[in-house]
């Protein structure tokens, strides 16, 4: 057994607490009764990206050791993280525009696509297409956690090795007679990509609902125009493309 002492660490210190609820630091004067909570959803997110990179990085761990199973509990969870991530935004659905506009004055330059996070989660699901690139660059070097993402396999790539690694053709996993854990475990990863698009019109929705659909965001960005346009992006290319192997026949 463990000879760790923990006789001396309750919830509120094991959460580490105090510090916690003091990272709350609206900027209006006087404070607006809608920042505390517009911070705390985008705070509350970026944690829940924490997890989610966490949990990614395991289940690249469990795609290169081509282990089957391990990889399929992880995108299990990575599915459930990315649901979790879409649903508190529904929160900001109860922010009136003329609310939010009494205090954006008060976020600078902050804008959402500043999220390093949010842009490693992109880059390690397999995000390398020219438009991705330039933005992540655009203001200098991309965030250490992204060019760290973009030097690692994508998740395609390490699933077409393990079904390579198997022996099995991903046509093959469509025209068996009864669903593999290869096949579930593809399956998992577009629904990753699926809840991920979901996120993404959310917030697209979210945007235009509070600031309409032609004003520019923060940051200089182009707001929900912007956003829009990402909805369409894809990780997993081939995992989709396989699907239109079977017409045309």
């Amino acid at each position: 057994m463990s000879g760790h002492d923990a006789s001396g660490i309750d919830y509120g210190t094991y959460l580490r607490l105090p510090e916690l609820l003091s990272l709350q630091t609206p900027q209006s004067s006087p404070e607006h009764p809608d920042e505390l909570l517009f911070i705390v959803v985008h705070q509350a997110s970026e944690l829940w990206f924490k997890v989610l990179r966490h949990e990614m990085d395991t289940l690249i761990s469990a795609l290169e050791a081509f282990d089957t199973m391990r990889s399929l509990l992880a995108v299990q969870r990575v599915n459930v993280l990315t649901d979790i991530i879409a649903q508190q935004l529904s929160s900001l659905d109860t922010l009136p525009p003329q609310r939010f506009a009494q205090f954006r004055g008060y976020l600078g330059s902050s804008s959402g696509s500043q999220s390093a996070q949010f842009r490693a989660i992109e880059a390690t699901a397999g995000l390398r297409d020219p438009h991705f690139l330039a933005a992540i660059s655009e203001h200098g070097s991309p965030p250490p956690e992204v060019e760290a993402a973009l030097t690692r396999p994508t998740l395609q790539s390490l699933v077409l090795a393990l079904l390579k690694h198997e022996q099995v053709e991903l046509d093959a996993l469509y025209t068996g007679p009864a669903p593999t854990p290869l096949f579930l475990l593809v399956e998992g990863l577009l629904e990753f990509e699926q809840r991920f698009a979901r996120w993404r019109f959310l917030h697209v929705q979210l945007v235009e609902r509070i600031i309409g659909p032609g004003t520019g965001g923060t940051g200089g960005t182009l707001g929900a125009k912007y956003l829009a346009r990402t909805v369409s992006q894809r990780f997993f290319p081939e995992l989709w493309a396989v699907r239109a192997n079977f017409y045309g026949r």
